[in-house]
């Protein structure tokens, strides 16, 4: 890899020297104070993990796990015969076994409290797997979502064509359907491979009361004891996900009379608002909600999926329907949701005795957090509040997830199926307890009485983090060599920023490297932080372009709260959310 050559027009050939990765300084001076004659033994070893890393009660032994993890390169002779030289210990630092996150965590948040007590990796219409309007309905999605281990799969339950059977689609679009049997199967069959915590089904129910009882036969024959039903009354107090491993929850409305709710006409729109991704074919910057008020106007008209109206009955319309209810579907619902009559305020109104689900849109949040902040972080401390996208993202783009969990609501709903950057948040939060899809939320959420969070009040900075970010390599390796330029080799930059309360939101910019796969950086940012606990680090890689937009080359989010002190090797995503083989970022994490 020493010279690579680009052929320009027919003529001739551009040639450009190819240098291999080497120890930026910053890495050579540590190395150097952690080694003798340049030699880095054992006990050198511990001492750069407790004193660099952080890692303050690393042993001998953690630190000769470290120089065994790199046996495989002996042939590269990193090793001397009393320890680690230069190369082995830069090895060991851009290796895969030194990620920013600590893979010997797992799960270790309290489990033991109430659902309401976490945030929930949660899917929309997790069925479909393309946009909102015409993409095939398939039990693949769910699967796919199932194993990066999302806990709520939403299903849109409608009769078929001859009233005699169930099918999931999203209702009154060209969505091809898919049986619900098949659904129901997958999400027995995969509901615990990637996490053994409870699963939750969503249903949108739109049945009459033969097809809820053919329902309710389906689920009970297909979970079976997996399925958690303490009959038709409502809860008290949500269960822990502890007590509910590998257990399978329903949560719906109480039904009501068949397609009683009002028809949702899905109005003419330009289609171009309900595009979030044409600034960049990545996705465009997540919206900030620093200026609510200035989009409400725009977003009055968003709602248009029909969840909301749906749960706008009053309670003796809903009560003279569910006479007509199947009882063996009321007895399936363990997680009761609705709004029932009235307002905002009424809506969010706690009740002693019960608990229950809330579903609000999008836009409906944006509105309703000036009003009612303290109030929606005072219901979501003992009831669940789901958010959703608004109706006009037909491409299945996403919105700000920090809106709801600054919020408290534990059930941000994503079409789990796109991409852009508010999916790279929900990726990155849900990194966090080991990736089990329930991630406890801080304890100033929690706090009642006159001590409820204020997510608009101004707070002092807590701590301080310092990013270093020293270069990146990997790309030679996973992509062709004219992917993002025909005539050069790359010319890449780094942005680096937090994602979080709006006092610490920003984005900062690394300098571009001009035609060079590794690039070194080198460059150091600090982010103050209000609120860590609710903080992600946002890292992205791209590829400057003169003549057209600048080409995506990696990204990852990643939980402030489990982040890692120290150098380490920051592995980068597609944008997809797949991660690539060899690309990674060499950086320094620093709490001051």
């Amino acid at each position: 890899m020493s010279k690579q050559s680009y052929r320009v027009c027919f003529c001739f050939r551009r040639r450009f020297r190819m240098a291999a990765a080497e120890a930026p300084a910053d890495i050579k001076a540590i190395f150097d104070e952690y080694s003798e004659n340049g030699v880095m033994s054992v006990d050198q070893m511990r001492r750069f993990l407790v004193e660099v890393q952080k890692e303050e009660n690393a042993s001998l032994e953690d630190a000769q796990a470290v120089m065994d993890s790199l046996h495989e390169l002996k042939h590269l002779n990193v090793f001397h015969k009393r320890g680690l030289n230069l190369e082995g210990f830069f090895k060991y630092l851009f290796g895969d076994v030194n990620p920013p996150l600590n893979p010997k965590l797992g799960v270790h948040h309290d489990m033991n409290a109430p659902l309401s007590h976490y945030f929930i990796y949660t899917g929309h219409n997790s069925y479909l797997t393309g946009n909102q309007l015409s993409s095939d309905c398939s039990d693949v999605p769910i699967i796919n979502a199932l194993h990066k281990g999302v806990r709520v799969i939403e299903l849109d339950i409608w009769p078929n064509s001859t009233k005699d059977n169930i099918n999931v689609l999203h209702g009154r679009t060209l969505t091809t359907p898919v049986e619900l049997l098949k659904c129901l199967r997958s999400i027995k069959e995969h509901a615990f491979t990637a996490s053994e915590y409870p699963v939750v089904i969503t249903l949108e129910d739109h049945l009459t009361p033969d097809l809820q009882a053919k329902t309710a036969e389906m689920i009970n024959q297909t979970f079976g004891d997996m399925l958690f039903s303490p009959g038709s009354e409502c809860l008290s107090e949500f269960p822990s996900p502890e007590s509910l491993k590998k257990r399978v929850i329903i949560s719906t409305k109480p039904p009501k009379e068949y397609l009683k709710a009002k028809d949702v006409k899905i109005q003419k729109t330009d289609s171009k608002k309900g595009t979030d991704s044409a600034a960049e074919p990545w996705g465009k910057e997540v919206k900030s909600f620093k200026g609510f008020k200035a989009n409400l106007d725009e977003d009055k008209d968003d709602d248009l999926d029909g969840e909301a109206d749906e749960d706008e009955e009053d309670e003796e319309e809903d009560l003279k329907s569910q006479q007509n209810t199947a009882p063996e579907y009321r007895r399936l619902i363990a997680i009761h949701a609705g709004k029932g009559k009235g307002g905002m305020a009424d809506w969010l109104r706690v009740d002693p005795d019960k608990v229950r689900r809330l579903s609000l849109s999008e836009p409906e949040l944006e509105k309703a957090v000036i009003t009612y902040a303290k109030d929606i972080v005072r219901f979501t401390q003992k009831n669940l509040l789901r958010v959703y996208p608004k109706g006009i993202r037909f491409d299945s783009s996403n919105y700000n997830p920090l809106i709801g969990w600054m919020h408290g609501a534990q059930m941000v709903a994503f079409n789990m199926q796109g991409y852009g950057r508010s999916l790279w948040l929900m990726h990155g939060m849900f990194r966090a307890n080991g990736g089990c899809g329930y991630v406890k939320k801080p304890d100033f959420l929690l706090k009642g009485g006159g001590e409820v969070f204020d997510p608009r009040a101004t707070l002092p900075v807590k701590t301080t983090l310092r990013v270093t970010v020293y270069m990146g390599e990997g790309w030679y390796y996973d992509f062709r060599h004219t992917h993002f330029d025909t005539y050069s080799p790359p010319d890449f930059y780094a942005r680096v920023g937090i994602a979080g309360v709006p006092a610490d939101v920003v984005m900062k910019k690394t300098k571009t490297l001009e035609d060079n796969w590794i690039p070194t950086w080198d460059e150091v940012f600090e982010f103050p932080l209000t609120v860590p606990e609710l903080a992600l680090l946002r890292i992205e890689v791209h590829e400057y372009d003169m003549s057209e937009k600048d080409d995506f080359a990696g990204q990852i989010s990643l939980p402030i709260s489990e982040l890692r002190e120290g150098i380490r090797a920051v592995p980068l995503h597609s944008h997809k959310g797949v991660r690539y083989n060899s690309v990674k970022l060499l950086m320094r994490f620093q709490f001051i």
